[in-house]
């Protein structure tokens, strides 16, 4: 067993023995963990795609079939045709964050010549939030939603790529609201610490149990597949708020408590936020 060995992820050793010469051999050991790991990477998020796509595709196809074969009334066409559009909608996310991320993986690391207001993020990420509280509540109760800056951060620039930090806070904000009862709370604040600031998200969830926490940026990782379908995520929202935040020099923190909810913080440097005062 050699450094970094773990009963769930063991060292992987290849052993390759060659002759040469007369009656001599040479024995060639090389750790092949991180190429294993990576294959095996590759085909869970092969195996993940194609699962993900064909549930959905797989209902679209059912619908189209009853459609083509069976005299509906226009009340049941439109029914159909309904149900048909989210599960199109549903694929259409799932390709969009693919995407994302292979755009993210691919690019350069954002420069600081790139600057926007930090209000401008925050307006955006609360008209999404409230239309997807209003869409969800379905006559209930909609979510309570508050929008929190402390003051030196009021007017403050964000240094990066806009588009992607916008992705990043509204998946956070997003999965808040999709996993929080109607009629819960979901506060988002921004604060400044002593060498950046952070965007935290706070709901009043299910919360999360301490075994799921280290996997949850995982592309793909559902503490609950049924539950997120129902709630319509893609499964790669937290995967892609990870990587925007590693890209600008930050780090993904997550803090949850189960029956009492959880907190999701992107932390950003100083050298990503840029004050008035400054």
């Amino acid at each position: 067993e050699g450094r970094g060995h773990r009963v769930d992820r063991p060292v992987r050793i290849s052993v390759q023995r060659h002759r040469y010469g007369e009656g001599k051999q040479l024995l060639l050991t090389r750790d092949v963990t991180m190429v294993e790991q990576a294959e095996a990477m590759r085909r869970d998020f092969v195996a993940n795609v194609s699962h993900e796509i064909r549930t959905p595709l797989t209902v679209l196809s059912g619908f189209v079939e009853t459609i083509q074969t069976l005299a509906l009334t226009p009340e049941e066409q439109k029914h159909y045709l309904s149900l048909m559009a989210t599960q199109a909608h549903r694929m259409q996310g799932l390709v969009e964050d693919l995407l994302t991320l292979s755009r993210l993986e691919g690019s350069p690391v954002p420069g600081v010549h790139q600057s926007f207001p930090l209000a401008r993020l925050l307006q955006a990420c609360e008209q999404e939030a409230n239309g997807l509280s209003a869409s969800m509540s379905q006559g209930q109760v909609s979510h309570h939603i508050d929008f929190v800056v402390q003051p030196a951060l009021a007017e403050a620039v964000l240094l990066g790529e806009s588009r992607e930090l916008q992705s990043a806070l509204s998946n956070l904000v997003s999965n808040a609201v999709r996993y929080t009862p109607a009629g819960g709370q979901v506060r988002v604040a921004w604060s400044r610490t002593a060498d950046g600031a952070i965007f935290s998200v706070t709901d009043t969830g299910p919360g999360i149990s301490p075994e799921h926490l280290p996997r949850l940026s995982e592309r793909f990782y559902r503490v609950d597949r049924s539950r997120s379908r129902e709630t319509g995520g893609t499964g790669l929202g937290l995967a892609i708020a990870k990587h925007v935040v590693q890209r600008h020099g930050g780090e993904l923190r997550i803090q949850s408590q189960v029956g009492k909810g959880s907190t999701f913080m992107l932390v950003l440097p100083a050298s990503r936020i840029e004050l008035l005062s400054d």
